[in-house]
């Protein structure tokens, strides 16, 4: 009898941000599937399996989706309990799609365990929220990556129509995506905010305008990122963080370091 594939979220990389159900299916798992950007202190957790790094990182070597596909169908065939361990929340921009497509051709069980994604991670990092009453009433989570042989995306026109906008998988991409926005008409004055490692010890916050996104980028030290975008950002929560700034005023790009210890602050 086939075992079941769980496609499990490791969250933003803070492993107690891990929700209960994935840890223990992790204490269970016979053999796990897992990203690249996932701790080490997640997989720990997982003390009886097997462990199989199958990660996915923009400018590195890879795995092969369908190779991924196959593994996954072919280890319930052996195992009760056959974990995919995925970064952030597996049902967002995590290719989930192609993997239970797989799955359920080959007719093996599968489950989903949720996950925390980035852009909630960063809000929380911030103190900001997403959406605010009155004022931000739609959020959008895009991404501009777009693989080869697959159709154009669409995050710009979802942007410009969203009063929030993250951006995944974007700051290598910044002076071009900058670009893109300021010429479909977003102004160039639009508060950003671009958020390094976010829930971990070594996070880093740039702030600034969309006009200098690319300088706010280039200060990133090459952890995951993401883009936050929107009048959400102009407030006292981040204009307080500049000594001698007025809230009606916008610095330019400054990044600055964080920790655990400040990301639940609320000003």
């Amino acid at each position: 009898m086939n075992g079941t594939v769980y496609l499990v979220g490791a969250g933003p990389g803070a492993p107690d941000l891990l929700t209960l159900r994935a840890a223990r299916l992790l204490e269970r798992a016979d053999i796990v599937f897992y990203d690249a950007l996932v701790p080490q202190e997640i997989l720990v957790l997982a003390s009886k399996a097997e462990k199989i790094e199958v990660g996915k990182r923009s400018g590195r070597h890879s795995t092969a989706q369908h190779f991924i596909n196959k593994r996954l169908a072919d280890a319930a065939r052996k195992h009760r309990v056959v974990v995919r361990l995925k970064g952030g929340d597996p049902m967002l921009f995590g290719r989930a799609h192609e993997e239970l497509s797989y799955l359920r051709e080959h007719q093996i069980r599968f489950e989903i365990v949720p996950g925390i994604t980035a852009a909630l991670a960063a809000s929380a990092e911030l103190g900001v929220a997403l959406t605010r009453r009155g004022a931000a009433r739609s959020v959008t989570f895009v991404t501009p990556r777009v693989g080869k042989g697959e159709r154009e995306s669409s995050w710009l026109r979802a942007v410009l129509h969203a009063d929030t906008a993250a951006i995944y998988m974007g700051a290598g991409e910044a002076g071009e995506i900058s670009r893109a926005l300021i010429a479909a008409g977003k102004p160039a004055s639009t508060p950003v905010a671009i958020i390094e490692n976010a829930s971990l010890p070594n996070a880093r916050r740039g702030f600034g305008i969309l006009a200098h996104l690319e300088e706010i980028a280039k200060k990133s030290t090459g952890g995951p990122a993401l883009i936050l975008l929107g009048e959400n950002y102009r407030d006292s929560a981040i204009i307080d963080q500049w000594p001698g700034v007025q809230p009606s005023s916008l610095p330019t790009a400054r990044a600055t370091p964080t920790g655990r210890a400040r990301s639940g602050s609320s000003r």
